[in-house]
């Protein structure tokens, strides 16, 4: 390896040691509602399969707002790091909130879009990771099943309108 090789390569290991940060990493140690709900309105698996992450989520939904939530998540520090900050800001949002928080941090990743509104500004965190392509599915894993647990949802109730 030549020096300018070996430079890239510590350059690049820098950078993937700032993706784990010590904010991404306390994330991943506490998540919150990582119990699964007993009875839920619709639940949905996800698996990411670069990385074999798999998160399940549980959603209630009443009046228009999410009720009850629940995630069991076997994923990588950053997977679970984004189940943290779903979990943390999911209850009492509306599904629209849910769906353009998804869209706000698949933007964010792509690197054409800006820190997702409130509650889900903690998905900040993820913006060195737009540079790592094969991380973006284990991001995307907790708040890609809760908008399939809401689409769900609103399919049970045809008489009920999509929030989006």
């Amino acid at each position: 390896m030549s020096l300018n090789e070996s430079a890239h390569f510590m350059s690049g290991e820098t950078d993937l040691i700032k993706l784990y940060s010590g904010r991404i990493l306390a994330l991943a140690a506490d998540i919150p509602h990582s119990e699964r709900l007993k009875s839920a309105d619709a639940s949905v698996k996800k698996r990411s399969p670069l990385c074999g992450s798999i998160v399940t989520v549980d959603l209630d939904i009443t009046d228009g707002r999410v009720s009850a939530f629940g995630q069991d998540v076997k994923a990588c520090a950053l997977g679970q790091a984004s189940a943290s900050v779903v979990g943390g800001a999911l209850i009492a949002c509306t599904p629209a909130q849910a769906f353009k928080a998804r869209d706000q941090l698949r933007a964010l990743l792509k690197g054409s879009g800006e820190i997702p509104d409130a509650p889900f500004d903690g998905f900040e965190v993820f913006l060195p990771a737009s540079a790592y392509k094969n991380r973006h599915a284990s991001i995307l894993l907790s708040i890609e099943a809760t908008c399939e647990a809401i689409d769900i949802i609103y399919a049970k109730e045809k008489n009920a309108a999509h929030p989006v």
